[in-house]
């Protein structure tokens, strides 16, 4: 009879969620100590602590998307609610929610490249899941 050989969990599997909160917090996804970011949304070249390398990470458009779909879901329902039940002036409520939107955007825009680059690490994606070359 064939058996079906499961895979096992091995020391080489890296945590996924751990992974993403470190890259949310701008932390280095293996070690949790150096920082990944440096500026707004420039990742440093490696770590500061650990020395991972994050040269070849793919956050490209990722970060931008998911920003853009947080902030119209949360926001959009928002100004219906707020236009039905107080309907206020047009120009107080594209105030206030230009601001919102804007301000939602600039915090959840490096946070979740932060977490998409310690998804990619965890996942061995875009040239994490190759070994480490040796430091001169």
């Amino acid at each position: 009879m064939d058996t079906v050989q499961q895979p096992t969990t091995t020391e080489t599997e890296r945590p996924r969620w751990p992974s993403i909160f470190r890259g949310w917090r701008g932390k280095c996804p293996r070690c949790g100590k150096g920082p990944l970011l440096h500026g707004y949304l420039k990742v440093n070249d490696d770590c500061t602590s650990c020395h991972q390398a994050f040269h070849h990470h793919r956050a490209d458009d990722g970060p931008a998307y998911l920003t853009i779909l947080i902030v119209g879901h949360l926001m959009a329902p928002l100004l219906h609610i707020v236009f039905v039940h107080w309907r206020p002036e047009p120009l107080t409520l594209f105030t206030i929610f230009s601001v919102g939107c804007v301000g939602l955007s600039l915090y959840l825009l490096p946070r979740l490249k932060g977490a998409l680059i310690g998804f990619q690490w965890a996942k061995g994606m875009g040239g994490f899941g190759q070994p480490e070359r040796p430091r001169r």
